[in-house]
């Protein structure tokens, strides 16, 4: 199977996450009027959460090396994807991952931890959350603040952001990893069952984390196809 770098396809669904995201943000910021009786407020909530992990899934995969074929445009992007979803450091995200599909599920890995839900989480957030990505999103907050109502601020930049690590934590880390898994399931890995519509809204396919760990230099809008080949355990 070829990786999305060998087209142009990688780059176009890059730019339209970007694009989208920050389309929408820029609307309910400044266009919109919150309004907590209204179920577009939730949906908008919603969808905002959801284009905010697809900026992460997209630096994930420029760290696989699959957005674009050029090098330096992949990583740009992947950087450019990284920063926009609330200043990660894509420096800061790049050994960590590969440590974690290098040492899955052992003392190595920096993303796994032996424990319930909400210590794993706190474990798995102290991992990538640094002092200075704090400060910036701080220094951000308080200048749209500035622009926009901070209802909107709060409600449309503040919280998607904090769900979309729940999202990709939950379906991409706790669901995939927890628990005991057998001898000869070499990923150390369970994959969510086959459903493509729901695998795409709940992380972007990659529920189907056996696949991942088994072709990690395949595009998360190739996963599916992963999926359809039973290789999972």
């Amino acid at each position: 199977m070829k990786h999305s770098s060998d087209t142009n396809t990688g780059i176009v669904i890059a730019c339209l996450i970007i694009g989208s995201w920050a389309g929408l943000l820029a609307y309910l910021l400044f266009r919109y009027s919150v309004n907590f009786y209204s179920p577009l407020t939730y949906l908008f909530v919603l969808l905002q959460t959801h284009l905010f992990t697809g900026l992460f899934i997209t630096a994930h995969d420029a760290m696989h090396g699959v957005v674009a074929k050029n090098k330096k445009l992949n990583k740009l992007i992947g950087q450019l994807c990284a920063t926009l979803f609330v200043y990660n450091s894509y420096s800061r995200l790049f050994p960590k991952h590969h440590e974690h599909h290098k040492y899955v599920k052992s003392g190595k890995d920096p993303d796994y931890y032996k424990g319930n839900f909400f210590i794993w989480y706190f474990h798995f957030m102290k991992q990538y959350v640094s002092i200075g990505q704090i400060i910036l999103a701080a220094v951000t907050y308080n200048l749209l603040i500035l622009v926009s109502p901070e209802s909107n601020v709060i409600t449309f930049w503040v919280v998607p952001s904090l769900l979309s690590t729940l999202q990709l934590f939950y379906f991409g880390t706790y669901l995939p990893h927890k628990g005991e898994h057998a001898p000869d399931n070499i990923h150390q890995s369970n994959s969510q069952s086959k459903n493509h519509v729901l695998a795409f809204l709940s992380c972007y396919f990659f529920g189907y984390h056996y696949e991942h760990h088994h072709a990690p230099g395949t595009p998360w809008w190739k996963l599916y196809k992963v999926k359809e080949l039973n290789v999972s355990k």
